[in-house]
């Protein structure tokens, strides 16, 4: 399984908020079932690199859906075949080792 973050930004909306846009894609994702962590800079979704690719295609569309004319996509994909990884494995692993560095 693979984690992608990935960031719509939509242009040309007459306005600097996109809250609009993020709540569209968080009820898409949860409507699908699908694992994700929304924050401040995109949302980060697990799942196979297939599966995220498709995704990433249809979370690009969905502003269109809004009227919009141009759309912005970033995506950055972590596809470890190594072992099985999961959202916040990353994070939960730095802070443990913050924790052991203490100790010391």
């Amino acid at each position: 399984m693979a984690l992608m973050q990935i960031t719509i930004i939509p242009l040309g909306t007459g306005s600097p908020s996109v809250g609009d846009y993020v709540a569209d894609i968080k009820q898409f994702l949860i409507q699908r079932g699908t694992e994700h962590s929304l924050h401040d800079m995109g949302t980060i979704i697990h799942g196979t690199t297939e599966d995220l690719l498709q995704l990433a295609g249809d979370i690009h569309n969905l502003p269109f859906a809004r009227g919009v004319k141009r759309v912005v996509t970033q995506i950055t994909l972590d596809d470890r075949r190594d072992m099985e990884r999961k959202i916040g494995e990353k994070e939960q692993s730095v802070t443990s080792r913050m924790l052991r560095k203490k100790e010391l």
